[in-house]
């Protein structure tokens, strides 16, 4: 068996995507979860595998370093995925216990690879969400900010005009569809 790490996985979609380009290809896949694929190491054609993920904006990651970076990042995604919020210890606690790693050097990988600290990428991450739940209309500004763990609707509303320069009222009215896509929230 071998297990192969893959940069950009960020929803269920890419796992189907994913498992489907390397059925095509013949490869058998053992399991499948965001960043992370077991694969049969007898049917492992790498360059057929390389091509098919890169053709799907997909890599191979074979780099410890780039493997951490991405670590943090889908488990900052499910965190998101898993909503409302529910964080029982900070937030540099739970990453450093998900990852068995030293929050400390897991921080400066990461701000070294992407150029952002860890908080500042899942500032994003929860903004876009917010962008997601104010053009869904389902619910109030307080649900969002209860649902994304914030402490007050104040809060989120502060941080929604400092990273987008409009408040959340005015986002709904203009109903943009400017989101990211989590892959690419840097």
């Amino acid at each position: 068996m071998t297990t192969l790490h893959i940069k950009n996985m960020v929803c269920d979609r890419c796992k189907k995507v994913i498992k489907d380009e390397l059925t095509n290809l013949g490869v058998e896949v053992h399991a499948i979860e965001l960043g992370v694929i077991d694969i049969d190491s007898k049917s492992v054609d790498l360059e057929s595998i390389v091509n098919a993920l890169e053709a799907h904006g997909f890599e191979l990651i074979e780099n410890k370093e780039e493997i951490l970076v991405e670590g943090v990042k889908v488990f900052l995604i499910s965190m998101i995925d898993q909503l409302p919020i529910q964080r029982k210890n900070k937030l540099s606690t739970m990453i450093s216990d998900e990852l068995g790693r030293d929050y400390s050097s897991l921080s400066k990988v990461f701000s070294q690879r992407e150029h952002i600290t860890i908080e500042k990428y899942f500032l994003r991450l929860k903004l876009e969400k917010v962008k997601e739940l104010i053009q869904d209309g389902s619910h109030s500004f307080s649900q969002i900010a209860s649902i994304l763990d914030y402490s007050s609707i104040n809060h989120l509303s502060g941080q929604f005009k400092q990273e987008t320069g409009l408040s959340m009222s005015e986002y709904k009215t203009m109903f943009q569809s400017d989101r990211k896509p989590l892959d690419k929230i840097v």
